[in-house]
């Protein structure tokens, strides 16, 4: 019988569960309930619609369904979908927000422009 094929694992905070502290792991992790303190996750991370996260937050990518207030730093993707609220600054080479999000903070793109581009006349 041949192997199985590895599958990426994914941790599930339900939304009984409450957090608070550092919180990191190499795992994806949705969140239903809420974390305070500090996330740093080497994968993906997910607010659910009625997770709430007050935490700086250090991840590959994240999609915001739910609420977070403090800042989110991602390697590859930040998404705030419809009916999310973010308070806090972004910072990721991908952003996007949805129609119908809440996010209060600035946005910063890690994008390298072509040659040529951005440069003053």
């Amino acid at each position: 019988m041949p192997a199985a094929a590895p599958r990426s694992a994914t941790c599930v905070l339900g939304p009984q569960i409450a957090v608070r502290g550092a919180l990191s792991g190499e795992e994806d992790l949705v969140v239903e309930g809420r974390v305070e303190g500090s996330v740093s996750l080497a994968g993906h991370l997910v607010v659910a619609s009625g997770g709430v996260i007050e935490a700086d937050i250090e991840v590959a990518s994240i999609e915001v369904h739910g609420e977070v207030r403090g800042d989110i730093v991602a390697s590859r993707s930040i998404t705030i979908e419809r009916g999310a609220q973010v308070a806090g600054n972004v910072r990721a080479p991908r952003v996007m927000i949805h129609d119908g999000a809440r996010f209060d903070g600035t946005v910063e793109m890690d994008v390298q422009l072509p040659d040529g581009l951005g440069r003053s006349r």
